[in-house]
Parts: structure tokens; C-alpha cells; sequence
């Protein structure tokens, strides 16, 4: 088998023409009134229909069998874009057939693994999915509050989505390009093949504290606002100073970046902006330098292992690393080895009548402490200098 080649182009076999409004609509109102056969919402299906482009058509047995493939095969790719089994109800549709049949014929052609397809339908689909769930209970329920009394919501949904869908397909497409660019563009300066998967790099937590206190004053609404404003703050941030956000945890947010320095002082500009936000808890953040893991867009290993437990050390509105991150800022000339070496170093400078060097970070070396499963580590407390 190889990859499906047939048709004019990728858009064209990727999704089916969508029927025109003003057809969706009338056909919209003559199936109101009528229950589906299998007991699902008939206003649920024609809402499926329209952000699918195609009705259903196929069990998932005639699925794998028009995409010329198993079931234990199609299954597979189904369960890890993360979609529940149908059993062999007609629940799937030529888009469904041809997802199945271009990731086979990959996988045929030899440009995947099977285990290799499989993350990919697992990636994808994870990712989508919250973003699915974002867009659906936060930025659709905003527009579609009914505009008249004895409107439904779901009379406003259809049409509103109807509008977005081809505006936000193509928005995704282009944020994804310029994702896969820029991860490619760092996998490249890789300097080994090894390097590409087991990088050397900067990890870093910041914790919100007393979060679980707050989740027993605060309404629900109010601690999910909190929760977005930290997590939108944090990525803004992270984004800004040139780290790349892994992912977000409620209470806490994981980053990382290619080299200390940029670590340091996206964790200090944190601290910062928490601190001067009155509406805002404390944070704390940990971080670690070294060898990562890297899979499916998340990170895996020692060094992020510390970088959590030095969190949940560190002082409040503080930052603590480990003595691997302390002497990249050193070797790098981001801080200097102590304030007495950069003070002989200022006094050498005067005397040459040059400049003295100059450092973004001050370190403070902590009590070391046994910390669970990793032994004895060295803290050090990471400060600034100066501010930019």
C-alpha cells in the first residue's frame, strides 16, 4: 500500500465541502423536530456534521476495511488520538477513512514506525484536545449567550461556529507551521544525533503557594480566573524571554529553556510581576541544569526531578537552582563565582583602568539537604545584580 495521491491537492482530501449556509440551515430546521434514531440530539449531530464536513457513514470495521487496513490496526490509531470505542455503530465518516489511510500508507512507505505513527495520532490528539475544550467551555460560551429571549443556545451555536470554523482551522495550521518551524530550527543546532532527544538544558517550576488553602476560600470562579491570569502571565513571559512553556499544572507551570541564563531571568521577571500584583499569592520557583529527556513535547529525567523538589524547598518569592545551573551562569559570565571574586575582579579592573565586569545574577550558596530520591544537593539561592 502507499500513500493516497489521488485528487488535487492535501485541502482537498482532507476535508469535505462543507454545504452552503444558508442549505445547512434549512436542513438544520427541518431535523429540530425529529429525534435521532440511535437517541442522540438531532441539533448535537447537525453540529457534528458541520465541523466534521461529512455524515456518518462507516462502522469501524468498514472504516479499516475502505482504508485497507485492520481493525486491531485502525483501532490502535483511534484509541491514541484519544477517542472512546464505538463498538459497530455507524459513527465514523471519510475523513475518518482517509486519517486511518494516510497514516497507514506512512507507515508502509517507511517513513514511520508503526509505534512511531501511533505517537503521533497519541501527540496530536492530546494536544488538540484541550485545546478543543478551551475553545469550546471558555471562548464559544462567551459568543453564544442568546442575543434574544426564547433563543437557544444551541439556535445561536450552529451559525456562530459556522463562521469561526474556516477563520480558526486556518489560524491552527499557521500556529502549528510556526511551531514545527522552531522546533526544528533547535533540533538542528543539535550537535549530535543524541543531543537531539537527551538535550543539555535549563528546567524550571514556579509554584503558586498556599494554592491548596486558596481553593477552600475562593469561589470556583474566582480561583479559576486566578488560575488563568498566573498561567497566562507565566506564558507570556516564558514566550517573551525566548524559554518554551511545557506545560501547565493549575497551581504550576513547568519551562525550559537552552541555556541558564534566559532560565534565570524569565524565573526572576516572574517573581517580579507576581509580587507587584496584589490580587496575585506568592511563588516560588526551582531549577535545575542538565541532561532532559524530551518526548512528546514533554520533558523526562533527573534533572527535572530536581528541579521539582528544589520548588518545593525554595523561600517564597524566591528562586533556588542547583549547583549544575550555579556554574553554567558562572562559566557563561552571567554571576560570578562569589562577591568576593567579583569584587577582586572590579579592583583588577580599576587598576588596569578598564571596565569591570558586569553580572545579571547573584548566587548564594544554601545549607546543603538531603532531598528525597536524588541524595544530597547543594542549593544555591539565585538573586539579581542589576535591573535591565
Amino acid at each position: 500500500m502507499t500513500v493516497d495521491d489521488s485528487g488535487s491537492g492535501t485541502e482537498a482530501q482532507g476535508r469535505a465541502e462543507p454545504p452552503p449556509p444558508s442549505a445547512s440551515r434549512e436542513r438544520g430546521r427541518g431535523d429540530d423536530s425529529r429525534p435521532a434514531d440511535n437517541g442522540e440530539d438531532p441539533l448535537a449531530l447537525r453540529l457534528e456534521q458541520l465541523i466534521l464536513g461529512a455524515e456518518r457513514r462507516y462502522t469501524p470495521f468498514q472504516a479499516a476495511r475502505s482504508a485497507s487496513v485492520t481493525v486491531e490496526t485502525a483501532t490502535r490509531f483511534w484509541r491514541a488520538m484519544g477517542f472512546a470505542d464505538v463498538g459497530q455503530a455507524k459513527a465514523l465518516t471519510e475523513a475518518d477513512v482517509l486519517a486511518l489511510r494516510r497514516l497507514a500508507g506512512l507507515v508502509e512507505a517507511g517513513l514511520l514506525s508503526e509505534a512511531m505513527a501511533v505517537q503521533v495520532a497519541r501527540s496530536t490528539g492530546q494536544t488538540t484536545a484541550r485545546l478543543a475544550e478551551w475553545q469550546i467551555d471558555s471562548f464559544l460560551e462567551g459568543l453564544t449567550e442568546p442575543p434574544e429571549l426564547g433563543m437557544t443556545r444551541t439556535e445561536v451555536t450552529y451559525p456562530i461556529i459556522e463562521l469561526l470554523l474556516p477563520e480558526l482551522e486556518e489560524f491552527l495550521v499557521y500556529v502549528w507551521r510556526r511551531q514545527l518551524a522552531a522546533s526544528a530550527g533547535r533540533v538542528l543546532q543539535a550537535a549530535d544525533d543524541e543531543e537531539m532527544v537527551d538535550r543539555r538544558l535549563a528546567v524550571a517550576f514556579a509554584d503558586l503557594v498556599g494554592f491548596t488553602r486558596l481553593t477552600r476560600r475562593m469561589e470556583e470562579e474566582e480561583l479559576g480566573e486566578l488560575v488563568e491570569a498566573f498561567e497566562t502571565t507565566a506564558a507570556d513571559l516564558v514566550a517573551a524571554r525566548g524559554g518554551r512553556l511545557i506545560k501547565t499544572l493549575g497551581d504550576e507551570v513547568l519551562y525550559a529553556a537552552d541555556d541558564a541564563g534566559t532560565a534565570a531571568e524569565i524565573a526572576l521577571r516572574l517573581i517580579e510581576t507576581m509580587a507587584n500584583d496584589e490580587t496575585m499569592p506568592e511563588l516560588r520557583v526551582g531549577m535545575a541544569f542538565g541532561t532532559v529527556t524530551t518526548r512528546m513535547g514533554d520533558v523526562f529525567g533527573t534533572t527535572v526531578n530536581l528541579a521539582s523538589r528544589l520548588t518545593s524547598i525554595a523561600p517564597r518569592d524566591a528562586v533556588l537552582i542547583d549547583a549544575a545551573f550555579a556554574e553554567e551562569l558562572i562559566r557563561t559570565g552571567d554571576a560570578p563565582a562569589s562577591e568576593a571574586a567579583a569584587a577582586e575582579a572590579a579592583a583588577a579592573a580599576e587598576k588596569e583602568g578598564e571596565e569591570p565586569p558586569t553580572y545579571r545574577f547573584g548566587l548564594q550558596p544554601m545549607w546543603q539537604r538531603p532531598v528525597r530520591g536524588l541524595g544530597v544537593v547543594e542549593p544555591w539561592l539565585l538573586t539579581r545584580r542589576d535591573t535591565p
